[in-house]
Parts: C-alpha cells; structure tokens; sequence
C-alpha cells in the first residue's frame, strides 16, 4: 500500500510540474527564428520579446488558453493537498472523491486550452502586429506537454476514484 501511495504522489506531483513548465514556458508554437506561446513573443536571432496583449486579433481566444491554463494548474495543486488531508481525515475503506473531481475538473481545464489553441492557432499567428512571421511554424515542446499534462491529470482523477483508503 506504501508503494502504491508513492506512486500517486509522484505521478500527480509530475502532473502538476507538467501543467506548469506548459503554462509558463515560450514554446507553444516554434520556428526557425521564433517562440510563442500565450504570453509573448519572442524573436531568436535578435533576442527581443513582446508580449501578446490586446491589441493582437484574436486575443480573446489567447486569454481564453491563459484562464484555463492557469486554473487548470490551480486546481491541480488544490487536488494534491486536498489528497493529502483526505489521506489523514478519511475514514478507512472511504474514497477520494473530492480530490478526483478536483482532479478531473483540473484535466478539464487542460482540454479546453489546448482545443481552444488547436482550433484558433491558424488565426492566432497570421496576425499582423507580429514584428516577424510566426505562420510558419509548428506545435512547440509546451503545447505536447499540455497534452500529456491533460492524459496524466485524466488518469490521476480516475485513479483517486478508484483508490480507498486501506490500512
């Protein structure tokens, strides 16, 4: 049982840094001379950042994927420490139910972002107020993560659902 408990710690704690290296790091969209992701710019060969505000056609679907992002991995650190008072307050033979709906809601919230970005990426870099060409390009290594993140925070929630509390 101790194994199996470590074992769910660490897979939701590789969730969590998942969701956060995907919703901080420049590399959602990548090219030759290029990295975006759903905060800023960033131009390789000159070294120059800009950020996306709202002046960028289609920055309603960009705060879109920042909001469910960030919630996203929000509620993600919300299911661990409620895993872990539940772990100490439940009784034996209950389930974790709060944590995995929290959990499930955080897998949610991934989704969304990352079909939000999937759907609008074409509109999302033709926009003119790029100092470079950025249509040129493919997924970057942050927007795979957020796939990932969102197959390990599904997985995470089943499993709390499945999971009783034993000796």
């Amino acid at each position: 049982m101790l194994i199996l408990l470590a074992f769910i710690i660490v897979f939701h704690i590789t969730s969590a840094a998942l969701l956060f290296i995907s919703t901080i790091d420049n590399a959602w969209w990548v090219g030759d001379n290029f990295s975006t992701d759903v905060w800023r710019m960033c131009a390789t060969n000159t070294s120059t950042c800009m950020a996306i505000t709202d002046q960028f056609r289609d920055y309603q679907s960009i705060q879109a994927v920042q909001a469910t992002m960030i919630l996203s991995t929000i509620l993600c650190c919300v299911a661990f420490l409620v895993f872990i008072l539940q772990l100490f307050r439940l009784k034996q033979g209950e389930r974790f139910v709060v944590t995995s709906v929290i959990q499930l809601l955080s897998c949610l919230c991934v989704m969304i972002a990352a079909s939000i970005y999937t759907d609008r990426h074409e509109e999302l870099h033709k926009s003119n107020e790029y100092s470079i060409d950025v249509s040129e390009g493919q997924y970057g290594y942050s927007f795979v993560l957020a796939w990932i993140a969102f197959a390990f925070t599904l997985i995470s929630g089943v499993m709390y659902l499945v999971l009783r509390k034993r000796k």
